[in-house]
This record gives structure tokens, C-alpha cells and sequence, in this order.
């Protein structure tokens, strides 16, 4: 079969044949319609120091898609050939505390589909079948392509009360992009988002974002004043992993806020404390998706009116993979699919 391959160390991917592989007892195999390109894949893709400490190659990348079931283990009893389906990424343990809890999405022995188990970039992949998502007919492909990226904005903006709240989101790649949108499908008063990119604010003002500040260029200080922002913002969400960024985050908090954390920071990044304890801040640090109860947040959402497809700026044989990178290293695009 074709696979998207991260065959050796070093720049770029490679499409190979590859062996379908073995369906085991607990698992599916599914057959891709459409995967998305992600920030991780990109990581990969440029063998960045990331990527070095975690891919061992050859490894079959990629954890966005939708698809079709073609076949199911022996033990698998609640799907089915022929459903249609989408797929939670992480891949949990269900042994550790947070498991048993019931709390997958703090499991300890997390792995990552696409980056320490083959992925989806594939004519044919696997995964357990308590990971599967089954799509409902109000689910268009392209958007059900994005679900991944999508529960990761949905478990951000969502994890505090956003109804007339004025809110910061810092970094306007499709995640962010997403948080805005469904923080004013929330009942938002404000949404400010911030980044450098002039190509992704527009897009973030098309999402709804009440107003969008390019720093390099723009003060957000005089943005605040406009918007009647000033005692600072009541909820945050930081999702450019950028030092600078979390800082603002701190520094225009309203005393007694919310800020939750999606964005990866460098280690040792150094913030000042005094603002978190004296402003009696909280702090919550987000990582993918509450499976699967985002994943039910996120399809009512869209059944609600909730309209993603704009988001998705290209469209691509999975054979010009790499004009989606290039696209994406420019930051001119919002998320780029790729058809099997």
C-alpha cells in the first residue's frame, strides 16, 4: 500500500509501499478518505531537535483523518465494517490511575498515533477500536478531517465559563483560529486575538474575533482601550507556545482570571511569578481532548451551525504533500488537506 513515510533522519517525507498492516483482535483497520497536515507532522517533516528526541524511523506519520472501517478484530463489538468514522489519537493505557478514574485523557502511558505507533498518512491503517469516533451524517469529510485539531480548540476555549467574558487568545495558527470561533458560539463579549502573521488574522477575523492585533505592528494596549477592555481580560488562552506570548497573557489578566495553556513552551521558560500569585491567577495546561466528551462537544457544536470549512484553505493529492508544507512553513495557510 502508499504511505507518507518518515523513512530516515533528516529533511522531509517520503511516499513508499509499504505492507498493509495485521488488523489484531482489539483493533480496526481503516481506510483514510481524507487525512489533514498538522503542526506536529511539520515538525517531523523538518526533523526539527522535537522531532529527534521523538520519531524512530521508518515510522508512517500523520493522527488527522476520516474514514471508512474495512476491517475489525475478533473482539471488537461496537463498530463495524462500513461505519464511517473518525479517531481519538492518543492512545491510552487503561491502567494508570487516571485511567481507572476514568480520566483517558491524563493517562500516563499516553502514545501518539503517527509518532510512537504508525499513523494515518496511509492507504490502510490501524487503531483499537475503543479509539474510534463514528461520524455522524451531519459531519462533512473535510471537517471530520480536522476533528483532531478542532477537540484541541474545543477543550481549550471550553474549559472555562466564556459567556460575556472578555477573552485573549494568543497565536492564531487553526487552533486558535478555531478557540475564536467557538468562543464567540459561547457567548463571549470580547475577542482579542494576537499574532505576527497577517494571513492567519484575517482568517481569525473571518472566525469572529472581535479584533485582531498584529504586534509586530499594532499596540494591543490601544486595542484594549477601544474595545472598553480596562481592567484586563477575564479568561486567556495561550496557544502559540511562545514566552512573549504567555507573558502578555499574564501582564493584561484581569485579577482572579483564567488563562489555559495549549501552547508548548520552551523548558526553563521563565515567567514572572508575582503576577500569577498577586492577580490569584489560574492556570490550567491543556493537552488534546477529554475522550470522548470533547468529541461530543465538538459534533454538537458544528450541528449547532458551527462552520469550519473555511478553515480549510487547500486541498491536495496526498502525491503534492509537500506544497502543503511549504504552505504551511510560509503561514499561508489554515489547515491543508490531503485526499486518498
Amino acid at each position: 500500500m502508499k504511505a507518507l513515510v518518515k523513512k530516515h533522519p533528516g529533511i522531509g517525507l517520503s511516499i513508499e509501499n509499504i505492507p498493509v498492516p495485521p488488523c489484531l483482535d482489539h483493533e480496526v483497520l481503516i481506510k483514510p478518505r481524507k487525512t489533514s497536515l498538522c503542526g506536529t507532522d511539520l515538525h517531523i517533516y523538518k526533523w526539527d531537535a522535537w522531532a529527534q528526541k521523538n520519531i524512530v524511523t521508518p515510522m508512517v506519520i500523520g493522527h488527522e483523518f476520516m474514514g471508512d472501517i474495512v476491517e475489525i478484530g475478533k473482539n471488537v463489538k461496537d463498530v463495524k465494517v462500513g461505519d464511517r468514522v473518525s479517531g481519538e489519537g492518543h492512545i491510552t493505557c487503561g491502567q494508570c490511575p487516571p485511567c481507572r478514574r476514568g480520566q483517558r485523557h491524563l493517562c500516563m502511558k499516553t502514545l501518539g498515533l503517527g509518532i510512537h505507533r504508525h499513523g494515518c498518512f496511509a492507504e490502510y491503517f490501524t487503531l483499537p477500536a475503543e479509539n474510534v469516533f463514528k461520524l455522524p451524517d451531519s459531519i462533512p469529510d473535510d471537517v471530520a478531517a480536522i476533528f483532531d485539531p478542532y477537540g484541541n480548540a474545543v477543550h481549550t476555549a471550553l474549559s472555562f465559563n466564556l459567556t460575556g467574558e472578555d477573552v485573549l487568545i494568543t497565536g492564531a495558527g487553526p487552533i486558535g483560529i478555531m478557540a475564536a470561533a467557538i468562543a464567540r458560539k459561547a457567548g463571549a463579549h470580547t475577542v482579542v486575538v494576537t499574532d505576527r502573521n497577517p494571513y492567519r488574522l484575517i482568517l481569525a477575523h473571518q472566525f469572529g474575533a472581535t479584533h485582531c492585533v498584529d504586534i509586530t505592528h499594532n499596540s494591543l494596549e490601544e486595542t484594549m482601550e477601544k474595545a472598553g477592555i480596562h481592567h484586563g481580560f477575564t479568561v486567556g488562552l495561550e496557544m502559540s507556545g511562545h514566552p512573549q506570548a504567555l507573558n502578555i497573557q499574564l501582564e493584561k489578566a484581569q485579577n482572579g482570571a483564567h488563562i489555559a495553556l495549549l501552547g508548548i513552551l520552551p523548558p526553563g521558560c521563565a515567567i514572572d511569578w508575582d503576577l500569577v500569585i498577586f492577580k490569584m491567577l489560574t492556570l490550567k495546561g491543556i493537552y488534546g481532548r477529554e475522550i470522548f466528551a470533547t468529541w461530543h462537544q465538538m459534533t454538537h457544536l458544528i450541528e449547532s451551525g458551527l462552520d469550519l470549512k473555511p478553515l480549510i484553505t487547500h486541498r491536495l493529492k496526498v502525491e503534492d504533500f509537500e506544497k502543503g508544507f511549504e504552505a504551511m512553513s510560509a503561514g499561508q495557510s489554515g489547515k491543508v488537506i490531503l485526499n486518498w
